[in-house]
């Protein structure tokens, strides 16, 4: 599926009318003008799939940033915008196919470290909560408990549960199912199969960040099945040899000037690793 189907960004020329028209002042950043129109990054055609592939500094998170602001899909975590951020972002154009579902979402790695912080966070506290019961348990099984009036009714209840119960299962009834302890790769890749649902437009800034290959690997198929049958629509920024190689995928290379359209076996980085493994293929 396709919502977005072409973006532009204001070219060198552009770029120039707009500083000279204002007036002359000094300010710390003029991000992101300049970023992409030194190496002609002008315009966007989308596939279902489409990655955005470059070194640090080549623009793809800025990209990512300015269609989401242009578009206003949503986000969890802020981000910082300079002074003349909105007047880029006005400057730029789209053209849709389809309406943008109001599901659609940025998705950074902030969002994803947040998402793993607070489920360990989560799990800390409800370890804390269970070793409070363990102590809560024993007290009230061996308490010689009188009750003596009706506000010692609760007290009672908890008294006559922990004699009646196992410790375990007395601690199973008072605490909340405690959350699954995943690693950070477990996490990250749920915090994805979660926020992308059926029909939207999802832009993922290096997605690849916390995963293992094999978790890449799946991500990857999961990206493309939601592609292929569940009406979804990516732009993905990447580093990852897996995810630049799934199937339908339009490439930009960023690191080339100006920016152009290649196979993920013509890229830089893919190529080293090929060129790394052929090496030592004996080895394996």
């Amino acid at each position: 599926m396709i919502y977005l189907n072409v973006f532009t960004f204001p070219n060198e020329d552009m770029e120039f009318n707009f500083f000279m028209s204002i007036k002359r002042t000094c300010y710390d950043s003029f991000y992101p003008f300049k970023i992409l129109s030194r190496h002609g990054f002008e315009r966007i055609d989308f596939e279902p799939i489409t990655i955005l592939y470059g070194g640090n500094g080549s623009g793809k998170s800025t990209v990512l940033n300015v269609i989401a602001e242009k578009t206003g899909i949503h986000r969890d975590s802020i981000y910082n915008k300079s002074n003349f951020y909105i007047d880029y972002v006005n400057m730029c154009a789209m053209r849709l196919r389809a309406d943008i579902p109001e599901n659609s979402r940025i998705i950074t790695s902030d969002d994803v470290f947040d998402y793993i912080l607070n489920i360990r966070n989560l799990n800390e506290g409800i370890d804390q909560k269970r070793e409070e019961l363990f102590e809560e348990y024993l007290d009230a099984k061996y308490s010689h408990f009188q009750m003596k009036s009706i506000s010692d009714y609760e007290q009672l209840k908890k008294v006559n549960a922990a004699r009646s119960k196992t410790q375990s299962r007395f601690v199973r009834n008072e605490l909340i199912d405690n959350v699954r302890e995943y690693s950070n790769g477990e996490s990250a890749f749920l915090y994805f199969t979660e926020k992308i649902q059926e029909n939207g437009l999802y832009l993922l800034d290096e997605p690849e960040n916390s995963l293992s290959p094999k978790r890449q690997m799946e991500l990857m198929k999961f990206i493309e099945d939601s592609a292929r049958f569940f009406g979804c629509q990516f732009i993905i920024s990447t580093h990852s040899p897996f995810l630049l190689a799934m199937n339908g995928t339009k490439i930009y290379d960023l690191d080339e000037n100006p920016v152009n359209v290649k196979r993920w076996t013509e890229l830089k980085n893919v190529r080293t690793y090929y060129e790394f493994f052929k090496k030592h293929e004996k080895e394996f």
